[in-house]
């Protein structure tokens, strides 16, 4: 990266240090319990160890670091009953998005709703093609989508700070045989609802899905 593009001081060089790490522990790059050392990423990211303590305070306050007293800083362990915890919030928020984005639907947006039946025909053909990892990225981005279309803006902010806590466990149930195909059938559920434009069915299906989440968490 240039050396202009890495700022050193400043709140520039804490947001691009945030951005960076956030990134990094989001897409997997950064295990859960490794350390995070404000030497060695303040090299790696051109700014001063300063401005890596500030990102990692801010990213402790999004749940995704634990900064432990006399130790430093690591990528936070989220356990399993925590992750259940997180998916009943959200069995709340998505359902509540998943409705919005049914009332919300119109004549006019028809190109979203085509949006989403595009989604889950992409879902189906990685699921028959045997590609869990593509078929964990088109269910992130259906969720992405039903948000967006939804208007929620507080319950999307809301989902975003949870669902960054739940990235390795949703790696994880991605890979677990059998999984996509037992979700697949769920989220054609919700697409058909929002499709149908009814609210109650669509928060339903969600619900559902959410359910069999939870359950496959706690195998």
């Amino acid at each position: 990266m240039p050396k202009e593009a890495r700022p050193g001081t400043g709140e520039q060089a804490k947001q691009h240090a945030l951005v960076h790490l956030r990134q990094a522990i989001l897409h997997g790059d950064m295990a859960p319990a490794q350390r995070l050392v404000e030497n060695e990423l303040a090299e790696q990211f051109g700014v001063t160890r300063a401005s890596v303590r500030a990102a990692l305070i801010e990213l402790e306050s999004e749940g995704l670091v634990e900064r432990i007293r006399n130790r430093g800083s690591r990528v936070r362990v989220v356990t399993v009953e925590e992750a259940v915890a997180i998916t009943e919030c959200r069995m709340v928020l998505e359902g509540l998005c998943a409705a919005k984005a049914a009332v919300e639907a119109s004549e006019d947006q028809l190109d979203q709703l085509d949006q989403l039946t595009d989604l889950g025909t992409a879902m189906s053909k990685a699921v028959a093609g045997g590609e869990p990892l593509v078929y964990s990225r088109l269910n992130h981005e259906l969720h992405d989508r039903i948000r967006e279309f939804s208007g929620q803006q507080v319950a999307v902010g809301l989902l975003e700070r949870l669902n960054g806590q739940l990235v390795r466990h949703r790696f994880q149930l991605a890979l677990r045989p059998g999984r996509p195909q037992q979700s697949l059938s769920e989220h054609l559920a919700v697409i058909d609802s929002i499709r149908a434009r009814d609210p109650q069915a669509a928060e339903a299906a969600v619900r559902t899905h959410l359910a069999g989440v939870i359950d496959a968490l706690r195998q």
